[in-house]
């Protein structure tokens, strides 16, 4: 992979969210990975949840099976999903804080708060062999306490960014695009490995991938939407397409 690469997650929790809403076993999840996979996407994302409301242990079980490229597991700081992470080893973990009464992931997690409670949920999986990833806003102490921790990877939360700019709030879009901007240049120099993900569309995703800094990222609802028009193959190719675009400075 040559110092230009950008990797491309793609997460496929909500065609498992499809598949929930009727209970039967259509959308297959494990399928949209594999076409995700062929289409262009260098991991797999898939975050089990405490009430299962997408991504169930089956799938977890036939994604490491049938996947040949890494599954980044999701899942919240909680014994029972350390328990799931030590049993499969997935390639790399991503801790995400967790409510249930929530749609979506809607922050970064409070590293800095729960600093020792974190550093011991993580040695034991970064002792299996897996990637440890903390999923953080672009706050320069949550950054310096997922370090402390020893974390290997952060993966900077673009919601906000990803917000203001649907709401058409162009100012406050570009404050936090420059944030993102400043954080993953700090992470960088502390030698943490910089992801970046949540709310990325075709529109938004050009100024984030151009970040030299941003080794990954991953990316999901919008995929899994877009696909009903244009299909899971064509929706990967385009992004992967204007990643690349933007990670050699060809963006208009």
């Amino acid at each position: 992979m040559s110092k230009n690469s950008l990797r491309l997650g793609v997460n496929i929790d909500h065609v498992a969210t499809v598949r929930n809403a009727r209970g039967g076993a259509y959308p297959d999840p494990i399928r949209a990975a594999k076409l995700a996979e062929e289409a262009g996407a260098d991991g797999i994302t898939a975050h089990l949840r405490e009430d299962r409301r997408h991504i169930t242990d089956a799938d977890i079980d036939g994604l490491m099976e049938a996947l040949s490229v890494p599954l980044n597991f999701e899942m919240a700081a909680t014994d029972e999903m350390q328990k799931i992470a030590l049993r499969h080893k997935p390639h790399a973990v991503c801790i995400v804080p967790e409510k249930r009464e929530e749609r979506t992931t809607e922050g970064g997690l409070e590293v800095a708060r729960e600093e020792n409670r974190l550093a011991h949920f993580i040695a034991p999986l970064r002792d299996a062999g897996c990637r440890v990833s903390i999923f953080i806003a672009a706050d320069q102490k949550q950054i310096e306490a997922a370090h402390r921790i020893g974390a290997e990877v952060i993966e900077l939360h673009t919601g906000a960014y990803c917000d203001h700019h649907a709401e058409g709030n162009f100012a406050a879009r570009d404050r936090e695009l420059d944030a993102l901007q400043d954080m993953a240049t700090f992470a960088h120099s502390l030698g943490l490995e910089v992801h970046a993900g949540h709310g990325l569309t075709y529109e938004t995703v050009a100024p984030v991938a151009a970040f030299p800094e941003v080794m990954e990222l991953n990316i999901g609802h919008f995929l899994i939407g877009e696909a009903i028009f244009r299909g899971l193959t064509p929706a990967v190719q385009e992004m992967r397409r204007l990643m690349d675009e933007a990670r050699l400075g060809d963006s208009t």
